[in-house]
């Protein structure tokens, strides 16, 4: 690795639950569901925010509810549209995607492209969050690494990440690869398939919502342990890969 350029690159999938103007009808009586894990991802849009403004980077993240447009999902998936907007004709779905999901991932894929095109490596981080139970399971991790474990520099950044997760503060269980498989389709899969596995990294971080929910001081410990656990592993993955630019 040595003598590469490292970027890191952050995006937000699931940042919001906004309802765009003309899609109103879809969603009448759905505010409860809006409201809940399945219409964003609680609590990461300020976290993702956070951790832009930490590193002083540019942050990529989409408000639209995902029961409109699946961003985290490939097109054709049975996921990609909701319940609620499944009975929306083929043009209707296309023009969603048109709007709404081509250009959040348009704009965070030319992002890696700029830096692999100057002869760069970029370690993409999608933020997420996860509801504490899910068809009656309880998950029992704070915080989740997903990766694919077929690609090494992927498998070796989250086993450094995890051990430094947990050996500056036990409180919080760390798993790899939970609550979801990293090799799972995502947005950080599909970008797997353009770019190869020394040039690009694609991880999922995962918080348990039952901290954001929660509020208050552990809350806010878990955003500065994650935020400066990144930041050490970072510093010490750049200082034998290159620099950052």
């Amino acid at each position: 690795m040595s003598g590469e350029h490292w970027q890191l690159v952050l995006s937000c999938e699931h940042g919001g639950n906004r309802v765009p103007q003309g899609y109103e009808e879809l969603f009448a009586g759905a505010g409860q569901v809006l409201d809940s894990h399945r219409g964003y991802d609680l609590g990461i849009a300020p976290f993702a925010r956070r951790l832009a403004e930490h590193f002083q980077l540019p942050l990529d993240i989409a408000d639209v509810t995902r029961l409109l447009v699946e961003l985290n999902r490939s097109p054709g998936h049975p996921g990609l549209f909701s319940v609620y907007s499944a009975s929306l004709s083929l043009a209707q779905k296309d023009d969603v995607l048109e709007r709404f999901y081509f250009p959040h991932r348009k704009r965070v894929r030319e992002r890696i492209d700029r830096c692999v095109a100057e002869g760069g490596r970029v370690c993409h981080i999608s933020l997420h969050s996860f509801t504490p139970e899910l068809n009656g399971e309880l998950r029992n991790a704070d915080i989740g690494l997903l990766y694919d474990p077929q690609r090494s520099l992927e498998k070796d950044f989250c086993q450094r990440w995890q051990r430094d997760l947990v050996e500056n503060d036990k409180s919080f269980r760390v798993r790899r690869n939970y609550p979801y498989r990293g090799a799972a389709d995502a947005f950080v899969t599909s970008l797997r398939k353009r770019y190869p596995p020394d040039s690009y990294l694609g991880l999922e971080l995962e918080l348990n919502q039952k901290w954001p929910v929660a509020g208050g001081i552990g809350w806010e410990r878990l955003q500065t342990v994650v935020s400066s656990s990144l930041e050490r592993v970072w510093l010490s993955w750049i200082a034998g890969s290159g620099v950052i630019r």
